[in-house]
């Protein structure tokens, strides 16, 4: 064996230097953790569906100003399901009222729309009679019910809105506004809705209620969040104890680095609660992630020191050489990791941001625990070696032979298989619906589902429809333009329901007619117009005016159109034939831009994936110059970027082939797992390069000695992480399930790729000489 490098010597001394302040260590290690942990008191929920997009995002921006200028759109809603399919039965009308009555009640509420205080319009003589549907339920006859409900199915602003054409089902919407001051105000509506549903179906059990609304969606974002710390973490920490006792067959080991984890996760959440970052469900699974990346460092220095001990060596020696063997690998690969997280900053989704920042601080704070508080605690601790198992190390003994003598088939089979799955990468297609980012265990998306399918969508795109002038709202060249603009959209495929201004001023003019409905139609003239709309503004109750559909000078109108449940592309299709729709046939005032959630989702995924593309080219890049210098060879450190590009390639193409829909979750893997992938390899390459520049073995003995010296500890750590991922893909959050499910699969991918593909290649290359 060669002598010990100056760099090992170092490292030796490094870690003898641990052992002897093990005590200072430990406890200095606890108080800075301690310390820095204090720092999660600054952690909050932070519950919007706008968390999701960065203060630039241009549709958010539009959709904030729209919201500025009307009423904001924050609302709840609540379905009502009679028992006997009959909306309008007095039963159903009573719950109906009774929801009515409680909505406005609820925090922050501003407006309650319902088919029973529905502001119906009728001309006596020369008058205008504005009155609710159905005023009083109890003293209504089953006549006047009926006659409400023949109303209510032919009116545009109820139908495929607050009642479905076969009335049903009903509606009460809750138009909030929220002041946004205090990150709990989603929580607090929710639960007064709740409570509101609750005792209303206690009073009418003859109907089912169903609660949807962006209030319940903000809502459910927070409860999926502090779910997934409260079920999941713990689900993950005893899985990861039981995998430890499994693997190393050491309680103490054991038990040491769990206590690491803890403490790698403690600084992670203090350092992101100091900088005041916002809970959302993709970063409240950086502690899962963090516990399954520390442990992987952990695995490594406690696999050799018992392997170490099992060979004779007293435990301080044995960890001194852990340290020292594994020092090089276990940095390179945290620096990796750390670069392939903070590569996450590209992405255009702040919640993205703050799952790479944490992660990245997590697993730095993991490397300095393994390589200073680990040991310091092993030495500490009462550890005694396993009893030593020839079956392991004659497995993989028996594995490297294989793969020396079946090299070629392997390299080439490898290689063909590789191709035929990044063949069926274009089989992906980008789709975000926000409903489905929730599983259906999830009470919200059943109730979204079931209002979808049963009596309008949650899904809109919004738009702010200029005159060009105050007051021009009522100019007859305006309303029949925007008229047209409705009659184009009510005829687009995925189009349930359109509401416009314009269908107001059609019933008011039929009205000022004796409501003959040869006159539903536009008013002729501006002045008209301007008439029959101040009248009827002067008879609206307060909160039910028109605020929430013209702005304060009359100049502009909201224009909405409900969507059916349809993919993204779809969507992106709608708003840019209805943007180019109003640049064809509309003056310069009426252009407008169409804005909502939906439509920011719609876009963010695709705008996410070209901004990552750009944070791991940039990532791939300095990998590269990483391995290059690490491995002191140009020519290996780009090589071993080949076996590190394949898992996330082939991935994806299973992924095509199993699903083929990539969320914005999915969106950042190939950046996240570049980092995590390439440590396999790293470990693989170093323990090759040891044989052949220290030992100057050939490149056949070059492998076998590292699969016997770094194979099962590499078998273990991704077993770790696969597990680890594999809980987080339980997550009822889709773009977590999602993220978890692609993660494991392309680690999976990386070690198979790391034994079956990389040393054939090495083989084939690396035929020089040891230098």
């Amino acid at each position: 064996m060669a002598p010990k490098t100056p760099w090992d010597l170092k490292v030796e001394a490094f870690a003898r230097h641990v052992i002897r302040f093990r005590w200072p260590i430990i406890l200095l290690t606890l108080l800075l953790a301690g310390g820095i942990g204090s720092g999660a008191r600054g952690l909050f929920f932070d519950t919007s569906y706008s968390a999701f997009f960065g203060s630039e995002n241009p549709q958010l921006s539009a959709y904030d100003e729209l919201q500025n200028v009307y009423t904001k759109n924050d609302n709840v809603l609540f379905v009502v399901e009679p028992a006997n399919g009959e909306a309008f039965s007095e039963e159903s009308l009573l719950a109906v009222e009774a929801l009515t009555e409680a909505g406005w009640q609820l925090p922050y509420a501003i407006r309650v729309d319902a088919v029973t205080n529905f502001q119906h319009t009728t001309a006596t003589e020369d008058d205008l009679v504005v009155a609710d549907l159905v005023a009083d339920v109890a003293s209504s006859t089953q006549a006047e019910r009926e006659a409400a409900r023949d109303i209510a199915v032919a009116e545009p602003f109820l139908s495929g809105r607050l009642v479905d054409v076969g009335a049903t089902v009903t509606g009460v919407n809750v138009t909030l506004q929220l002041p946004g001051e205090e990150p709990d105000e989603p929580l607090i509506v929710a639960a007064a809705a709740r409570e509101v549903a609750d005792a209303v179906r206690a009073d009418h059990p003859e109907v089912t209620i169903y609660v949807t609304g962006f209030a319940m969606l903000n809502n459910a974002f927070q409860e999926v969040s502090i779910s997934e710390l409260t079920i999941l973490v713990p689900l993950m920490f005893g899985a990861m104890f039981l995998v430890m006792i499994f693997t190393l067959r050491s309680v103490s080991s054991s038990i040491a680095t769990m206590i690491l984890v803890m403490l790698s996760v403690v600084v992670a959440m203090g350092v992101g609660g100091f900088f005041g970052i916002g809970l959302t469900p993709p970063s409240a699974q950086a502690p899962t992630i963090i516990m399954t990346l520390a442990i992987a460092d952990s695995i490594h220095i406690l696999v050799t020191m018992l392997k170490e001990m099992q060979s004779g060596l007293s435990k301080y020696d044995a960890i001194v050489e852990s340290v020292r063997v594994n020092m090089t690998p276990v940095f390179l690969t945290t620096l990796s990791t750390v670069i392939g997280f903070l590569s996450m900053n590209f992405s255009d989704v702040p919640p993205f941001n703050h799952l790479g920042n944490i992660t990245a601080v997590g697993v730095s704070a993991a490397f300095l625990l393994s390589i200073l508080f680990l040991p310091a605690l092993v030495a500490v601790l009462p550890v005694r070696a396993p009893k030593a198992r020839a079956s392991a190390s004659t497995f993989y003994e028996k594995f490297a032979e294989l793969v020396i003598s079946r090299r070629r088939p392997l390299l080439w089979g490898s290689t063909a298989l590789t191709v035929l799955f990044v063949a069926m990468i274009p089989m992906n297609e980008l789709d975000d619906r926000f409903v489905e980012y929730f599983d259906e265990s999830i009470t919200f998306r059943t109730d979204t589902d079931f209002t979808a399918d049963h009596l309008t969508g949650i899904y809109q795109i919004e738009f702010s429809l200029g005159s060009g002038e105050s007051g021009g709202i009522s100019e007859p060249a305006y309303l029949a333009r925007v008229e047209d603009f409705a009659n184009w959209y009510r005829d687009q495929p995925g189009v349930m329901h359109v509401t416009t201004f314009t269908d107001v001023m059609k019933r008011l003019n039929k009205n000022m007619h004796a409501d003959d409905e040869a006159y539903y139609a536009l008013p002729e003239g501006r002045e008209l117009a301007a008439q029959y709309l101040l009248l009827y503004e002067m008879s609206l109750p307060y909160g039910l005016d028109l605020n929430n559909q013209i702005n304060i000078d009359k100049s502009a109108t909201r224009f909405t159109v409900t969507l059916d449940n349809i993919s993204a592309v779809e969507v992106r299709g709608l708003v840019e034939a209805g943007e180019a729709w109003l640049q064809n046939n509309t003056p310069p005032a009426m252009h407008s831009v169409g804005s909502g959630p939906l439509v920011m989702f719609a876009y963010v995924s695709g705008i996410n994936i070209r901004s990552m593309l750009v944070g791991s080219t940039l990532a791939l890049m300095l990998i590269s110059a990483l391995m290059v210098v690490a491995l002191r060879s140009v020519r290996l450190g780009l090589l071993s970027f080949i076996p590190n590009l394949i898992p996330g390639a082939i991935a994806f193409g299973i992924w095509g082939l199993a699903s083929g829909v990539v969320n914005l979750g999915l969106s950042i893997v190939i950046g996240m797992t570049l980092g995590i992938v390439v440590d396999d390899s790293i470990h693989f390459m170093t323990k090759y390069l040891r044989a052949r520049r220290e030992q100057s073995l050939a490149p056949e003995d070059a492998v076998r000695y590292a699969f016997s010296t770094v194979g099962r500890a590499l078998t273990v750590t991704s077993v770790i992480l696969v597990i680890g991922f594999g809980i987080l893909a339980t997550s009822a959050f889709a773009m977590n399930s999602d993220m978890g499910k692609m993660t494991a699969i392309t680690i999976s991918l990386a070690l198979l790729v790391d034994f079956l593909f990389l040393p054939p290649l090495l083989m084939a290359v690396d035929r020089g000489g040891t230098r």
